[in-house]
């Protein structure tokens, strides 16, 4: 069962970077961490410099509880069936997806194929530190 999800892709670039020895970075200019044993993930905001893969975001535009079921598989689900890679930073209302950039117009597409709502005006994304 898919759980439709009114969707709007975040303004902006992003880009993840991996750094194996950090505990946490150097400045406050983030989006997302994550702190695991084989070192720390942070997505932030691209620079116009950024040589890096790029990614743009989707971000539901209500809260879930953090008991509903499905809500990121419904996501997902049709991104990996069309063959889109995605990394997913979770918020307590809901999840931040991200595609390679390149892919954005193929990643909307698999999502509204499959019942989602995806806007493209101008919303607020995630909150820093989420």
């Amino acid at each position: 069962m898919t759980v439709a999800q009114r969707l709007h892709i975040v303004p902006g670039q992003f880009t993840v970077d991996h750094f194996p020895n950090a505990t946490f970075p150097e400045d406050d200019d983030w989006i997302a961490l994550v702190r695991a044993p084989e070192g720390l993930t942070v997505v932030r905001d691209a620079s116009p410099f950024a040589e890096t893969e790029r990614w743009a975001g989707f971000y539901s535009d209500g809260a879930h509880s953090l008991n509903a079921t499905g809500m990121l598989a419904a996501l997902v689900g049709p991104l990996a069936d069309a063959g889109i890679s995605v990394f997913v930073a979770s918020t307590y209302s809901a999840d931040l997806v991200l595609v390679p950039e390149h892919r954005l117009k193929d990643a909307t597409t698999a999502l509204r194929d499959a019942g989602h709502r995806v806007e493209t005006g101008a919303q607020p994304g995630p909150e820093a530190g989420a």
